[in-house]
């Protein structure tokens, strides 16, 4: 289950990328669940990874090799997370790399591992090495569409996201894909993105930029409060355009790429929201008038995870004392009940510490009916504002996760 049509984007492929899937079958016999992807020399990465303290062995491994050579390859598998998998779990993903390494001439350093799926169970690593050459072989400029589905898990449906831009009379390009459904809360969420572009960017300013461009689209997401093990967002560039290689974090040059990454993170971002695990609403949680960001986001989180107010929405219900009882124990200090303003998508529902005079049940009840709903609340204390994406909480979702290892 998913909210809302989608159809996968048309990919435009970025100099300097490949990427190919193969079948491990690690968790599905047959199922695409390996993903190389391939980045020319000279590229340069960086990353955005999970802030959990049981961070999986690939994405120890990744910030080990990052630092030591030039990223020449991504090795991704689905189906097995490699998480709290000790010593072992390391072994299996330097195996993998090793095994990259071998069968392209590079150092093992230049292969980054990622995987997603059940936490706790030794990789199959036999399985992997298996497929690697079969995914090499594969590699083709035009393989996102075919990475988008190797790496997913309980998503439903692919998500990529592309745009091209002109900065300074060159066509830059930004494609990208993710995976997510549940387990999906800031600090990274369980999450894999991929995004490249063929501008040239200093390390210093890409890792400036994957940072930011995270902040303001996967950190702003939430299905259901829990943060993954397994959480990578990078962002690779090929410097294989015209354009001049991005060296300051100010100016035209800047500032066209950050929107275009922001772009596409963003898009992704709400993708993988739409396809939250057990999912049948879109929610936008607005809340404007802080006196910080940090107090904005307090609120809107208190609102997006309450399991109250997502069952409400799950059931059409515009229950909206769920709402202002997550508002109120969010916990800024000193917050006046009596000046805050609710509204649901434009109709207010609450004003002067109670029902707003001019709301009527049915008002509420038309937009909880909608597959997309917004949720704006104004504390009236500051000129902060932000915003966070969830779902509601359905049967599926616990069905889905219940069933999980079955």
């Amino acid at each position: 289950m998913a909210v809302g049509q989608y159809d996968f984007p048309i990919m435009h492929s970025v100099a300097g990328v490949r990427l190919g899937a193969a079948s491990a079958g690690i968790k599905t016999v047959g199922r695409k669940d390996t993903v190389l992807i391939e980045l020319s020399e000279g590229s340069r990465t960086s990353g955005v990874f999970t802030q959990n303290a049981f961070c999986a062995a690939p994405v120890t491994l990744c910030k080990q090799h990052m630092p030591i050579a030039d990223t020449r390859y991504l090795l991704i598998n689905s189906g097995n997370a490699n998480a709290c998998t000790g010593d072992e779990g390391l072994f299996d993903a330097k195996e993998s790399c090793k095994k990259v390494a071998e069968l392209t001439q590079t150092q093992c350093e230049q292969t980054l591992p990622f995987s997603t799926g059940v936490i706790g169970e030794r990789l199959p690593l036999l399985k992997l090495v298996a497929a690697i050459p079969v995914a090499i072989n594969a590699l083709d400029k035009a393989g996102w569409a075919e990475a988008a589905q190797g790496i997913m898990t309980t998503d439903t449906r692919p998500k990529g996201a592309s745009v091209q831009v002109d900065i300074e009379g060159e066509i830059i390009t930004v494609t990208g894909i993710a995976k997510g459904s549940g387990m999906i809360h800031p600090n990274m969420a369980t999450m894999l993105a991929y995004i490249a572009t063929d501008a040239a960017v200093a390390q210093s300013i890409l890792d400036e930029l994957v940072k930011s461009a995270a902040d303001a689209s996967f950190n702003r997401i939430t299905v259901d409060g829990d943060t993954s093990t397994n959480d990578s967002c990078m962002l690779m560039a090929t410097g294989q355009s015209k354009l001049p290689e991005i060296v300051v974090n100010t100016g035209g040059a800047y500032d066209g790429l950050k929107a275009a990454v922001v772009e596409v993170l963003t898009e992704l971002a709400k993708n993988i929201v739409a396809d939250g695990e057990g999912a049948t609403k879109f929610v936008t949680v607005d809340v404007i008038g802080g006196t910080s960001s940090e107090e904005c986001l307090q609120v809107a989180y208190a609102v997006a995870k309450s399991p109250l107010v997502k069952t409400a929405l799950f059931a059409s219900d515009p229950n909206w004392g769920r709402i202002v009882a997550a508002i109120g124990y969010a916990g800024v200090r000193n917050l006046n009940s009596d000046i805050i303003k609710v509204w649901l998508d434009d109709v207010l529902i609450v004003e002067s510490g109670g029902r707003a005079t001019s709301y009527s049940e049915d008002q509420g009840q038309a937009v909880m009916d909608q597959e997309r709903i917004g949720i704006r609340i104004d504390l009236a204390r500051g000129n902060f504002q932000e915003h966070v994406w969830t779902t509601d909480l359905s049967h599926d979702y616990v069905t889905i996760n219940a069933e999980y290892r079955t």
